[in-house]
């Protein structure tokens, strides 16, 4: 339980691998199509055929941490030194903890057609959620017993709450022009699992007892996870093997107006993950008396064992982090603001976002103060060099907390930084190559425009309902 809590905490500082990126939305970037699925990344008479990151960066990362642990965490990510003696205790506080991850790891996308605008892309990417409420007290028990006093019973101290799914992501995505406004766009995904961790602490209580040195502590949950300890982790499990294999499904719409309103909607990463490899689901009721407290390595061994002890091998459903997305803008000459609202469906959380980009031929750079509905407010800061056949954008979602994090890990100094903690970062390269796609009148070479690949496949699925 500590290893779990600790590992994903750290994640706060390192930002190894949410806000979406909302400033590359409405871009035609290879990030936007591929997330956006109805949109499209090619140009006529400018744009090359294919495009691809090689291999190259494309991800984005962000985490959060808000709470009274706040300086606590400073500590362990800035210092490498796990120290709670700056936590209240027995005040019941809740701390609360959001990390997201996207990484790209390949891409490859197609101009498929001149008639419809049709493109279709192939992705392979690594995914990673969690959020995790979870107390003062919680991280203090593992750090020293001798924070709680004696002779004094404590109740819903380590009341917990959490989960943390990973995953690989494999995807095709096909979008296409309804009219020369509306298109639509899809994305299907078959889904590999990598790690999955749930805590429900729901009923918790703790008695130090002076006279026989040692605590009562009584847990009353469940717990989920596809792993017993963070030890058994290693590189075999971030490889793709389909042991814990799943589905999802996103769903994209965009419309112009005549006066140059671009509206925008999707339905992102609807889908599941079966874990059934090595799963273990654990119910706990139950009070532990735990003696020789000078070692607190023992005593930490302890706690973990009343899951451990407990474990039974049990398969389980875990839904992906859905998300529904609008998004809209409207470009001013040099200046393009933008507004997005996106909301978890199966999780708490979600984003409101006001984009303000500059433009400047080939760069941009945009301003994005958001609005976290966990409570949690930022400002993003990106910058952008696109021209029809390359692509290279870098930022962050989180510029206050990103730099106070990276100054206090450089200085090695914890006291460096206020508010919540955690840091964001994202970048991306993106080449496309080929033919130039080109309009018929000028063109040697026209993908799709006899269109032998079947006409519009949207128009032939609505037909479908339209008929029934």
């Amino acid at each position: 339980m500590k290893k779990l809590l600790l590992a994903l905490l750290a994640l706060a500082s390192f930002g190894v691998a949410n806000a979406q990126q909302y400033a590359l939305f409405g871009t035609k970037t290879m990030f936007d199509a591929f997330e956006n699925p109805s949109q499209k990344s090619f140009t006529l008479d400018s744009s090359r055929r294919f495009s691809s990151n090689f291999f190259l960066p494309y991800f984005g990362t962000n985490a959060i941490n808000k709470g009274d642990s706040k300086f606590a965490i400073r500590k362990l990510t800035q210092e490498g030194v796990f120290d709670t003696r700056s936590l209240p205790i027995g005040t019941g506080e809740v701390n609360h903890f959001f990390e997201n991850s996207n990484i790209y790891v390949a891409a490859f996308r197609l101009f498929k057609s001149f008639k419809y605008q049709k493109e279709m892309g192939f992705s392979w990417q690594i995914r990673s959620d969690a959020h995790i409420d979870y107390t003062n007290e919680t991280l203090a028990i593992f750090d020293s017993f001798e924070r709680f006093n004696s002779n004094q019973q404590y109740t819903g101290i380590f009341d917990t709450k959490g989960y943390e799914q990973s995953y690989h992501q494999f995807s095709f995505t096909y979008r296409e022009n309804w009219n020369k406004r509306l298109a639509f766009g899809l994305k299907a995904s078959i889904l590999s699992g990598i790690l999955y961790n749930k805590l429900n602490i729901a009923d918790s209580y703790l008695y130090i007892n002076p006279e026989s040195d040692a605590l009562l502590i009584g847990l009353s949950g469940t717990y989920s996870s596809n792993f017993s300890d963070f030890d058994e982790v290693n590189k075999k499990n971030f490889f793709p093997n389909f042991k814990n294999p799943g589905l999802s499904f996103s769903f994209g719409t965009n419309y112009t107006t005549k006066k140059g309103l671009f509206l925008m909607a999707n339905i992102k990463d609807l889908g599941f993950i079966w874990w059934r490899s090595n799963t273990q689901r654990t119910t706990v009721d139950q009070s532990k008396v735990i003696e020789n407290l000078e070692d607190q390595s023992n005593t930490n061994q302890e706690i973990k064992d009343i899951f451990l002890l407990s474990e039974q091998s049990k398969k389980f459903l875990a839904p992906t982090n859905a998300k529904l997305d609008v998004y809209l803008s409207k470009r001013y000459g040099f200046y393009k603001p933008g507004l997005a609202v996106s909301k978890n469906l199966f999780y708490k959380g979600g984003d409101i976002a006001f984009v303000n980009t500059f433009i400047a031929n080939d760069f941009s750079g945009s301003i994005t103060p958001l609005y976290n509905l966990n409570g949690v407010f930022m400002v993003g800061l990106q910058a952008k060099y696109q021209t029809p056949n390359f692509e290279l954008f870098m930022g962050t979602d989180n510029l206050v907390a990103t730099s106070f994090q990276t100054m206090g890990m450089i200085k090695n100094d914890a006291t460096v930084g206020s508010g919540p903690n955690g840091a964001s970062f994202y970048m991306g390269v993106g080449i496309k190559f080929g033919n130039v796609v080109n309009h018929p009148q000028f063109a040697d070479v026209i993908p799709g425009i006899n269109d032998n690949e079947g006409g519009s496949f949207f128009k032939s699925l609505f037909s479908i309902f339209k008929r029934k």
